[in-house]
């Protein structure tokens, strides 16, 4: 094949900044965990990057969970205002490829600018220049809840642990009851007689007793992707979707950087 039959690579947009690259691959291990892997809506198969100023904010959904993160990155210039959809795979791409350097440089250009949108990551020797995706990503934000009526704080390992436990009886598609009450969260799954698993761990209960039921697999997820030693869950209703958010210590605030938003799903199913 000649050089002349392959096509033009487009040019790597102008450089807008940079960031630390474990810190960048955390945060889109963390927020593309909640992006479709399915094209049936092909909007929430990418990730919406927010950047105001020196903060960049990570957004994914996949209409049963929503992953928000916020972190801070260096601009070459104050007073960035911009948003954008990156496709998912491009990102854990870079997330994968680009850890090994001290930082990566962040470049996009826009339609107005150049006739394409694109964005780049430059790592050392390492570079990708993807086109950006088309289409109004959904108003997400206003998903999360500005108040909470009932919170629950529980050892994350032990959770997780515990999730994965119990969900082994859990057929395909059902889900892991959670009863979050004084002192302890029992999680239940299985309905048949001969497949049923339950696990009592303690918990820090704030407001009413909860009942509540999610998909296992996104519930692992969510656990996963946070890495600290409590998880704290918010809730305004058990109909509800819950927030999970990250806290290092019992007496402590919690982490707003990174929330997982998770449906509830009805039980029985």
């Amino acid at each position: 094949m000649n050089v002349e039959d392959y096509p033009t690579l487009p040019a790597v947009p102008e450089v807008k900044g940079k960031i630390d690259a474990q810190l960048f691959a955390q945060t889109i291990t963390q927020v593309s965990v909640a992006a479709a892997t399915d094209e049936t809506i092909p909007l929430l198969t990418g990730i919406r990057m927010e950047i105001e100023d020196d903060t960049i904010t990570l957004l994914a959904t996949d209409r049963y969970r929503l992953a928000m993160r916020t972190f801070k990155w260096e601009p070459a210039e104050p007073g960035i205002s911009t948003s954008m959809l990156v496709k998912a795979k491009t990102l854990n791409d870079v997330a994968k490829s680009m850890t090994s350097a001290g930082s990566v440089e962040i470049a996009f250009s826009t339609t107005e600018t150049t006739g394409q949108s694109l964005i780049g990551f430059r790592a050392g020797t390492r570079h990708t220049t993807s086109t950006l995706m088309d289409g109004e990503y959904p108003p997400v934000r206003r998903l999360f809840p500005e108040t909470t009526a009932t919170t629950a704080l529980v050892n994350r390992n032990e959770l997780l642990e515990a999730v994965k436990r119990v969900s082994l009886v859990a057929e395909q598609k059902t889900s892991v009851r959670l009863g979050f009450s004084a002192g302890q969260v029992v999680l239940e799954a299985g309905q048949d007689d001969n497949a049923q698993a339950n696990e009592t761990i303690h918990a820090q209960l704030q407001g009413e007793d909860i009942r509540t039921a999610f998909n296992p697999q996104y519930l692992q997820a969510g656990l996963s992707a946070l890495n600290t030693q409590f998880v704290r869950f918010s809730f305004t209703d058990a109909a509800k979707p819950a927030v999970l958010t990250g806290q290092n210590e019992p007496l402590a605030e919690d982490d707003l950087a990174f929330r997982y938003l998770l449906m509830p799903i009805r039980f029985g199913v």
